[in-house]
């Protein structure tokens, strides 16, 4: 038994080696994996998961054409039960004898009932067609009624501007006016003391006359030289009347340039004889004065008009200086990029660094120095103010000061200090049931991103919708949570529907993202608020779990990132082909024509205008609108791929179609147009969105353009360089190759055959052209904002009155 059991013992541990032996074996086989190997395997996931993600974006824009077809189809029925009721009020009477037709046509045989059928589908489809004609119709009519709108708006704008102007100037006359008025009251009444004392005067000289009984006074004649100077001083008060009313109009007439004029006198002053109303004046010496008065407010206008003139002059010369400056900064940069371009690839980006780093640098010394004025003119004014404070402070009270916490003198005499303080919001916004819509309204539906939206905050309308969210939440109103959730998604949807413009369709694609990170980051899951601060986490929802929805934001955000794409398409594809192709952008090289080739025109005689500088323009437009809205950076470099792939598409698509493109100078010009494209990316840091490698295509065939295709060896170097463009891509291409000039030669039929040969092992696509319409899946990955919700205001511009911070 011993011996067994040892037996027994020696092979168990026999075979416990050999399974660890194994298990190392194993392990060392693992080890040993290639990289590659694993690699491959994570990428054909990765290729996988990227089909699926593609297929069910298809499949949800195949949705949304379903939904609109449906909105239309109900919209069609709608319409067709308000014509049928429409008929039936109208032909009432006709009663008996529709009813006579239907039981006539109740008896119809079967090949009648189906040809009515027929003519019954088209009728129906001609409706249809004739109703998606009038949509279109009324879809332009919006468009233009738009426009109108704006030219409309502005040119309010200019008139509301030269109103106001007007009303300046004819405020600064009638100042002017006033006081010349005033000026000559001053001197109509020392006229009158001076004649009432010569008056007095004269009376004086009669009552003391002695031995003349004419001077005595209650005498005839006394009485008669009495009545005759009181008489001459009424009638010498209602002609300073007349002066008075004839001056004030001269003056009006003048200064308004001889506008209407309200009546400021009695009838009896206003029909008076002009004629003999200026001879009166002119006897009396005061058309001079008026002439005068004239003068002085022209002298006044004069200097004003001067002083403005100096002023615009310094704006000019200030503008001067600027586009000096710019200019200067102009040719720096132009000088640093022809010396970059003769620099190798690394030198050139280490040039381009250090120029964008002394231009920073600069930049930064400037804003120190504004930043130290402006602190000494705040500590100057601080001064100032405690100056004032202690010279106009209240000694028998405490002088409160509301913006800040100042030291104030008390009636004690001793030093006190008030603060006030804080509320601590709870980044919250309440509204009234009833005041939703008009939320939405207000919001979404007539919020414009060229008006109020540009001088908000990115994301703004999503972090007051996701505040209201909360408020909802907290009071644990599941009815309004969902309201507001759908409506709101409804309305952007409607807003899509109705502006379909790009600047529109960038700005809530942001929001939208920004709405569904919102959800995310304030869910309370974990894997989310690892990235939040303390305060944020206390702002976690409490009550719903909300994560259905971000499935249906995210395929919101698809869709409106779809369309997106489709209007970007049509604003670039017609600039591409000539831009590209058709431009000649290196001077000298495209002067000749291919050898027996007609001169052609251009494919697109609206878009001669277009070029490869109009191009990169609209790129910028594009990247700038989108990071100004507040997208998201990967989603801006995914916008831009796209967009280089349309490029490359449109391009090669027109290539492969043209015989007279298919030459070595066009080789070059391509090249040339795609270095340029580069550079914006590396001006703009997209070299790692993909967007360069979406044009590998476009760069293989301007190199199979230009190379050598004779030998053998020429073939094989094709072979190996075109890994991007399919077999009968590179066969079009060669088919299509013409010489410039007597000095090339064709492309045999032969290295035609041999390319073929090298390539007929291939396994990809036997499609020629590229497919300029597939839309890349995309992702929405999670970005947590850093902006605290407690601390965001309401703007006044956006007339959100009826929301309360909570």
């Amino acid at each position: 038994m011993v011996a067994d059991l040892n037996e027994k013992n020696t092979l168990l541990k026999s075979e416990k080696d050999e399974m660890n032996r194994l298990i190392q074996d194993q392990e060392q086989q693992i080890r040993e994996i290639p990289e590659s190997t694993q690699q491959e395997s994570t990428e054909h996931l990765q290729a996988h998961l990227n089909e699926e993600r593609f297929r069910y974006q298809n499949l949800l824009t195949e949705h949304l054409k379903l939904e609109e077809r449906y909105a239309d189809l109900r919209s069609e029925r709608e319409a067709a039960l308000d014509l049928s009721k429409l008929g039936h009020n109208r032909f009432d009477s006709d009663y008996s004898s529709s009813q006579s037709e239907s039981i006539h046509s109740s008896v119809l045989t079967g090949s009648e009932v189906s040809s009515l059928e027929r003519e019954d589908a088209v009728q129906t489809a001609s409706d249809v067609s004739l109703l998606m004609k009038l949509q279109r119709r009324v879809t332009e009519l919006e468009k233009e009624n738009m426009d109108l709108q704006s030219e409309m708006d502005t040119k309010e704008e200019q008139l509301q501007l030269e109103r106001t102007k007007e009303l300046e100037d004819c405020q600064r006359v009638l100042g002017a006016e006033r006081d010349y008025e005033a000026l000559k009251r001053q001197e109509l009444d020392s006229d009158n003391k001076k004649l009432k004392k010569d008056l007095q005067d004269l009376r004086q000289s009669l009552s003391k006359g002695k031995g003349s009984k004419v001077a005595s006074p209650g005498g005839q004649a006394y009485n008669v030289v009495l009545e005759q100077l009181n008489s001459t001083n009424e009638e010498l008060e209602v002609r300073k009347e007349e002066v008075l009313i004839l001056r004030s109009q001269l003056v009006n007439q003048e200064a308004f340039k001889h506008k209407e004029t309200g009546s400021e006198g009695d009838s009896g002053d206003s029909s008076r004889s002009p004629t003999l109303d200026l001879r009166e004046l002119n006897e009396d010496g005061e058309l001079w004065m008026a002439y005068e008065s004239l003068k002085e407010t022209n002298r006044i206008l004069a200097s004003q008009l001067q002083t403005q003139g100096q002023s615009h002059e310094k704006e000019v010369e200030g503008l001067r200086a600027e586009l000096q400056r710019i200019k200067a900064e102009l040719g720096q940069q132009q000088q640093m990029m022809s010396d970059s371009l003769e620099l190798p690839h690394d030198a050139r980006i280490q040039a381009s660094l250090q120029h964008e780093i002394s231009r920073l640098t600069q930049q930064n010394m400037e804003i120190l120095e504004q930043t130290g004025k402006q602190d000494k003119m705040i500590r100057k004014l601080k001064k100032h103010l405690k100056i004032y404070m202690k010279k106009f402070g209240d000694p028998e009270g405490v002088h409160i000061e509301q913006s800040s916490p100042e030291n104030v003198v008390g009636e004690s005499g001793r030093q006190v200090s008030i603060v006030r303080k804080e509320r601590d919001f709870q980044g919250m916004l309440e509204y009234r049931k009833e005041d939703e819509n008009k939320l939405f309204k207000i919001l979404i539906t007539e919020l414009k991103p060229r008006g109020v939206a540009v001088n908000l905050i990115p994301g703004l309308p999503a972090y007051i919708l996701f505040m209201c969210l909360r408020h909802a939440d907290y009071a644990n109103d599941d009815q309004r949570v969902s309201s507001l959730l759908n409506s709101s998604i409804n309305a952007i949807k409607s807003v899509l529907k109705k502006r379909g413009e790009f600047e529109t369709i960038s700005f809530w694609l942001a929001n939208t993202c920004r709405f569904l990170h919102c959800l995310k980051q304030y869910s309370g899951e974990e894997g989310y608020t690892k990235h939040n601060t303390p305060r944020q986490n206390e702002h976690c929802l409490s009550n719903f779990d909300l994560s259905e929805y971000c499935q249906v934001l995210s395929d919101l955000g698809i869709q409106i990132y779809q369309q997106l794409i489709r209007v970007i398409e049509n604003i670039i594809h017609p600039m591409i082909a000539p831009a590209m192709l058709e431009q000649e952008t290196i001077q000298g090289v495209m002067g000749v024509k291919p050898t027996g080739m007609r001169k052609r025109t251009s494919s697109f005689p609206e878009d001669r205008g277009h070029s490869l500088e109009s191009i990169l323009k609209q790129l910028d437009v594009f990247y700038y609108t989108l990071l100004q809205h507040g997208n998201d950076t990967e989603l801006v470099r995914r916008v831009i791929k796209q967009q280089f792939y349309l490029i490359c598409c449109v391009t090669l698509n027109n290539l492969l179609l043209r015989k007279d493109m298919c030459s070595w100078s066009k080789g070059l010009q391509i090249r040339y147009n795609v270095c340029q494209l580069e550079e914006w990316l590396l001006d703009k840091d997209l070299h790692g969105s993909g967007a360069r490698e979406s044009l590998e295509p476009l760069i293989q065939a301007a190199q199979l353009l230009q190379i050598k295709k004779k030998s053998q060896d020429d073939a094989d170097a094709i072979c190996t360089m075109c890994t991007a463009l399919t077999t009968q891509q590179i066969v079009k291409i060669l088919s299509l190759y013409t010489p410039v000039n007597e000095f090339e030669e064709r492309v045999s039929i032969s290295f035609i055959k041999s390319v073929q040969n090298l390539l007929k092992d291939r396994k990809e696509s036997s499609q020629l052209l590229m497919d300029a319409k597939i839309i890349f899946s995309v992702t929405f990955p999670f970005n947590p904002s850093s902006v605290a919700l407690e601390t965001i205001q309401l703007p006044s511009s956006l007339n959100l009155s009826f929301l309360t911070r909570v």
